[in-house]
This record gives C-alpha cells, structure tokens and sequence, in this order.
C-alpha cells in the first residue's frame, strides 16, 4: 500500500479490525520511509448495480449520492455523520441484499425517506421536497398531512 503521504510503496499493519458491520476491514498502517500512520479500508468488490432514473437513463449506483443528499437535507439539524453513515449503509445493504443489476431511482428515493423519517422530520421534509421535486406550498401540506397522521395514509 503506497504512503499518501510520501508516496512509498511500502507500510506495514499496525492494527486491522471489521468495519461497516464486517463488509470491510479497517487497516491502521504505518510507512515504512516517512512513518506516517494513516488508516485504509479493505472490502470485497461488489457486483456493480445500476440505478435506472427517471428520465430512464442508467448510472452506477454511488452510495456518497445518498449521502451528499442526507446531508443536504441535515444541514444545521441536531443528526450525526455517525448516524447518517448508517442509513446510507443500510440503504445500500437493502439494495444489495434485493436487487441484482438494476433499481430505479424512485424506490432508492423512497428507501431514504423512509429511515430518515425516524430520525429527524424536518430532514425528512426537506429530503422529500427535493426527490419529490415540490412546486407549491401543497406538496409540503401533502407531505406534513403524511406526517402527522400516519395511520389515516397507510390505510387509504
């Protein structure tokens, strides 16, 4: 493994443990010309899955997309990174874990709103004004209406 900061070719393990719920593991090293320690993440390579958009065109799926937008909709609201890294990891393993080659976009979309809900709901809104593309003051009420009366929406 090259030293990022010296650019060696060469470090040695300090320290490996499981991250990411043992998808990948967690390498403390050290470079063995400059004795820099820096950290590095070893994983499986996955089978690349493609996210269909709305507009039908194909792109690989990119799990910093999901977490760019939670971020977006978190911005100055009380949620960790820790926290966020979770539900876009757990987006991801519902993805992987249920989909072989393709997903829209629309159902990842969904997938979000869905845990993001029960962590912050103004995030939430937020996050649902955007994928949802609102264009006037009703979408928001739709989405609030959903909010604050649950059980009226999943019966009708």
């Amino acid at each position: 493994m090259r030293c990022p900061i010296c650019n060696y070719h060469d470090s040695k393990v300090l320290d490996s443990r499981p991250a990411r719920e043992g998808r990948e593991i967690r390498r403390r090293r050290e470079c063995l010309q400059c004795h820099q320690r820096f950290t590095s993440y070893e994983r499986v390579e996955e089978i690349p899955i493609w996210v269909i958009k709305k507009d039908g065109r194909r792109e690989s799926f990119d799990r910093t997309k999901i977490l760019r937008g939670l971020l977006t909709a978190c911005e100055k609201r009380p949620v960790g990174l820790s926290e966020l890294e979770m539900i876009a990891d757990a987006v991801e393993r519902e993805i992987r874990d249920h989909h072989f080659g393709e997903v829209s976009s629309r159902w990842i979309g969904e997938l979000v709103m869905n845990q993001l809900k029960d962590v912050d709901q103004v995030a939430y809104v937020r996050f649902a004004s955007v994928y949802r593309q609102f264009t006037d003051i009703e979408g928001f009420r739709q989405e609030l209406e959903k909010l604050l009366h649950p059980q009226v929406h999943q019966e009708g």
